[in-house]
């Protein structure tokens, strides 16, 4: 592996010796320089989790020396320490990546994902600053990065370095009555995936249903596509469009939908309150309470609260107040042993309030699918504890 990784160091250095050589050493830099295309690519969803929003890079490519790379933002090791803890806590490690154009098409044409590129319409000066922050940020010291999904990623990190290395102001022709949540955004890519939809909109909080504006929208690769396409330079008062030339560099293939798991995330929450149900019914019926229901929800319930928790206080700006946990919440795990040995307890009062808050807070964030249904069981167990008294 880590010949592997010298090997496209290596070329990347060579790649960018020919573009950031001084103009004092060639008489025709300017023409070499004239053979340099940069651009950015789009690549559309495949089936991977990670890629479901898309993907964007930066390509430079030599059309004399046939050199071509892609600069990836979207490299993370899974072996890193800690990678799943810190991606909960919203502080992932993912860093800026070398690839070869040839290696980098193939792998998104095997998954029959469309790539395009948008050649750039930029001066000779603005393309070696882009190669030169390019070359910067790929400094082992430089190379990682704290990754966000909604405000720094592999779309906004190349858009960032595009206009910061401009000699001119990039104007914009947004749509500013399209405001979108993120969670709406995220679920119009999911939609085929509703176990993927249920996972974020359970770790996403109120703030994920707040509107956007159209520069927070680009954190979609295909938003960030469309808006560079209606762009402008302004430099001194001179516009010029952004892109010179949309390219499709692979058309779109086959693509296999994976099934999930057969069950939607409502059907498993119905079936729960079927259960729940029966249950009460047989409880009624008999005059007895099954202490065992109380505590097995209530451990379900309690052990989801503690990933919610911890949410709470991840970096991650939409999770931090997410009303989903007044019924996945891990207190009451510290109640159950009362429950079960059925001593008198204050649980279910408060387990109420907390219901009661949930449906006010409806108002204000949407939940998860099937979250409702599962605060109606919880709301069944309240009810048989009160009538059993």
């Amino acid at each position: 592996m880590k010949q592997f990784k010298d090997f496209f160091r290596t070329i990347f250095l060579v790649f960018t010796g020919i573009i950031l050589v001084c103009p004092t050493t060639f008489a025709d830099e300017n023409d070499r320089l004239d053979s340099i295309e940069i651009g950015l690519i789009t690549c559309s969803p495949h089936e991977e989790l990670y890629s479901l929003y898309g993907h964007s890079a930066i390509r430079i490519h030599d059309l004399k020396t046939g050199e071509d790379l892609v600069f990836n933002y979207g490299v993370f090791n899974f072996k890193q320490p800690f990678f799943i803890l810190r991606f909960v806590l919203g502080i992932p490690k993912y860093e800026l990546g070398i690839i070869p154009y040839d290696y980098f098409c193939k792998y998104y044409k095997d998954w029959g994902s469309q790539v395009t590129e948008q050649v750039l319409n930029i001066t000779n000066v603005e393309k070696q600053k882009i190669a030169q922050e390019l070359a910067f940020n790929y400094r082992p010291e430089n190379r990682m990065y704290v990754y966000n999904v909604f405000y720094d990623n592999c779309s906004t990190r190349p858009r960032n370095i595009i206009e910061q290395c401009l000699q001119g102001r990039i104007e914009y022709t947004y749509n500013n009555n399209y405001t979108p949540s993120f969670r709406e955004m995220t679920r119009e890519y999911t939609r085929n995936h509703p176990w993927a939809t249920f996972g974020n909109d359970i770790l996403l909080g109120v703030k994920a249903d707040l509107e956007t504006d159209a520069r927070q929208q680009e954190f979609l690769p295909f938003n960030l596509r469309n808006d560079f396409d209606h762009a402008m330079i302004n430099r001194n008062g001179v516009l010029t469009p952004l892109v010179k030339e949309r390219r499709e560099l692979v058309a779109p293939g086959i693509q296999i939908i994976e099934e999930d798991f057969p069950l939607s995330p409502t059907m498993c929450a119905l079936l729960l309150l079927g259960l729940s149900l029966i249950a009460f019914g047989i409880e009624y019926y008999k005059k007895t309470t099954y202490v065992w229901i109380d505590a097995l929800l209530m451990t379900l319930t309690g052990i989801a609260g503690c990933l919610l928790t911890v949410m709470l206080f991840s970096q991650h700006p939409t999770t931090s107040t997410n009303l989903q946990v007044l019924i996945l919440n891990p207190v009451a795990l510290a109640f159950i042993p009362k429950i079960v040995k059925k001593k008198k307890s204050y649980w279910f009062r408060i387990n109420a309030l907390l219901i009661f808050i949930f449906f006010i807070g409806g108002i204000w964030q949407d939940y998860a699918e099937g979250m409702e249904i599962v605060a109606l069981c919880l709301l069944l167990r309240i009810l048989r504890h009160y009538n059993d008294k």
